[in-house]
């Protein structure tokens, strides 16, 4: 196994991670990838701790595997959360803890934030992500459902 390092993601380094968030949403099949907007999204999360944090792992210099973590703050958990954005580990690379590894360094982070919750979305047909969060401890809130709404600019 190659060693592999975790470190806190750079705004400087956006350009870097798009292939691997390209990589993402084509897996995830989210609509409309567009380097330049997605970039400039990328660079404003990593540049403002407020908004959140990511983490990549590294092979001899190349991400190979990230992670986005968003900060929400919610009355309900009593404070600030955390809630996973984006998770993704290239293929090659699958099967080696890396994102067990990122899981847990991102769970870390934000307990010393002093996050009371760490939450995330999960596409419903896939088994293979909800096995591997199952398995970190997380749980189903079936009494829940997502429903979202885009907002226009005005």
């Amino acid at each position: 196994m190659a060693m592999i390092k975790i470190r806190p993601a750079c705004a400087d380094e956006a350009t870097a991670l798009l292939p691997l968030v390209e990589q993402y949403w084509a897996f995830e099949h989210l609509a409309g990838f567009r380097a330049e907007p997605v970039q400039a999204q990328l660079v404003r999360l990593l540049s403002d701790s407020r908004l959140g944090c990511g983490l990549v792992a590294v092979d001899d210099g190349v991400a190979v595997a990230y992670i986005l973590v968003v900060h929400v703050f919610s009355l309900e958990h009593f404070g600030l959360t955390a809630e996973i954005d984006e998770l993704f580990v290239s293929p090659e690379y699958r099967g080696q803890g890396i994102g067990q590894r990122l899981m847990a360094t991102a769970e870390a982070q934000a307990r010393q934030l002093g996050c009371t919750n760490m939450s995330l979305q999960l596409a419903l047909g896939n088994e293979a992500a909800r096995q591997f969060y199952l398995h970190q401890g997380y749980s189903p809130r079936a009494e829940f459902g997502l429903l979202d709404k885009a907002l226009a600019p005005e």
